[in-house]
């Protein structure tokens, strides 16, 4: 048994555990990061790079099948190469975690350690049956990983989970996605577009992240359209056959059903990488689902000298979150017991389905039902009726901005709405820096664009908000965009 020891001792080597090292060296420490499985970010590996990748060639695909309306003839000769297509994934795929594995590799081996790390006490590691680290501050980043639920554990071996499906060498003929939220809907819609059969099952009949109803309602009509969705729908039972996973399926009337699918992805949710941290030796206390609690400002559990950063939060599995929380982590970790607050950035989620979705700030649901509050207006755009969106064949969607009476300031959004990733980068922007309304409207907007329609919702909310001079629109000229 060897005995090694760090300032900080790090769980993990993902986006969150490799910022928590940079702000010990940056702090003048010295850290060890010590990781079970592959090295490199979930991002990189299974998540963002590769899930676009995904929907890179389906928006291809898409854009062909949908040329006519645009008066272009493609024919019937254009087909789509699963086997390519999925290569061309892997490969960018390997590129983007080989970035990552040289900035491993280029880390001081001493820096470095393989094996499952548990805890023997708040400040004492046992790694393996090798090494035992002893340290003055703890960082927990182990991420997250799939949740299988019933019946699907117990054929986990035979059904895809997002860590799978880059792995295909070809498309399947059919596809059951069991969940409708972020991730569900991205690969599922990438796949329909693609060519494969995908049908969708989901428990309620919420699709995606957002929770505003009036965009709720949009969401549904649209994806109905395009979509073979199966809401309100529980799948009681899940079998292997010859041919593949027949499912037994209970609907909301209460009626049976079978249908059998080629492959059957499992998108229902995530939970932390806990299980196998023996927490309870770390004298923290837990929560029924085994977590401790957490600050987000300090990123410390309790007032322990353990620290936890990224997916394992369960808070924000975002990446540029993680990347955050790792800096905080790795600061107090060096800190400790003198930790500080830091400030967190503006909330920014975005799903990339088509139309997109995002959500910015203080969401509909964390308001408390806008509409009744006194302090609460909504400006809207619908993009049916926008000119850029209807020029580029994308009139879809809904664009809902609350803003606040007292400060007059933008204070979140939800949108589903063509290219959503870059308006809800203007929105966060605006959110963030608490820029007064009529401040916001004296931006200049060009003609034609998407951003026409973000300024009608503006100027739809600072109507509502007129109330007081200094809440008072400044009338720009209007253009055939607004």
């Amino acid at each position: 048994m060897q005995d090694q020891s760090a300032d900080v001792a790090i769980i993990g080597a993902g986006t969150a555990a490799m910022n928590a090292r940079r702000a010990v060296e940056k702090a003048g420490g010295t850290p060890l990061m010590i990781e079970s499985g592959h090295y490199g970010t979930m991002c990189a590996r299974v998540g963002c790079m590769p899930s676009k990748l995904l929907i890179a060639a389906a928006d291809a695909a898409h854009e062909v099948a949908t040329a006519a309306q645009f008066g272009i003839e493609v024919g019937t000769g254009w087909r789509v190469d699963g086997p390519k297509v999925l290569a061309r994934v892997r490969a960018e795929r390997d590129r983007f975690v080989g970035g990552v594995l040289r900035q491993i590799d280029a880390l001081p081996d001493e820096q470095l350690l393989q094996g499952h790390a548990r805890f023997v006490s708040p400040t004492m590691l046992q790694v393996d049956d090798h090494t035992r680290v002893t340290a003055r501050a703890i960082v927990i980043a182990t991420g997250s990983t799939p949740f299988i639920p019933a019946p699907f554990d117990a054929i986990r071996e035979h059904v895809l989970i997002s860590d799978d499906i880059f792995e295909l060498t070809d498309l399947p003929r059919s596809l059951a996605v069991i969940g409708t939220g972020i991730i569900g809907l991205e690969l599922g819609q990438a796949m329909q577009r693609l060519g494969v059969a995908t049908t969708f099952f989901g428990r309620s009949d919420r699709l995606g992240h957002l929770t505003d109803p009036a965009i709720g309602e949009v969401v549904g009509t649209i994806l109905k359209d395009t979509l073979d969705l199966r809401l309100n729908t529980t799948i009681a039972d899940a079998t292997v056959v010859d041919d593949g996973i027949r499912l037994r399926c209970v609907d909301a009337d209460g009626g049976e059903y079978e249908e059998t699918f080629e492959q059957v992805l499992v998108a229902a949710g995530r939970k932390p990488n806990v299980a196998h941290l023996d927490l309870a030796n770390s004298g923290l206390h837990l929560s029924a689902r085994g977590l401790p609690d957490w600050n987000a400002s300090t990123a410390q559990c309790g007032d322990a000298a353990v620290f936890m950063a990224g997916d394992v939060t369960d808070y924000r599995p975002l990446l540029h979150e993680a990347s955050d929380e790792g800096r905080i982590a790795g600061a107090n970790a060096m800190a400790y017991p003198d930790i500080i607050d830091h400030e967190r950035r503006t909330p920014l989620a975005i799903a990339f389905t088509d139309p997109q979705m995002a959500l910015v700030g203080k969401t509909y649901a964390e308001l408390g039902d806008p509409l009744h509050q006194d302090c609460i207006e909504i400006g809207e755009v619908s993009f049916a009726r926008q000119g850029r969106a209807a020029v580029m064949g994308r009139a879809a969607g809904l664009l809902r901005v609350y803003g606040d009476r007292d400060s007059c300031t933008v204070i979140g959004a939800e949108l589903f709405g063509p290219r959503a990733e870059h308006l809800a980068h203007l929105l966060a922007w605006i959110v963030h820096e608490r820029v007064p309304l009529p401040r916001v409207l004296e931006m200049p907007v060009y003609h034609p664009v998407l951003e026409e329609g973000l300024r009608t919702a503006l100027r739809d909310l600072a109507r509502k908000l007129k109330v007081t001079e200094r809440c008072r629109e400044e009338d720009f000229a209007r253009g055939p965009g607004d």
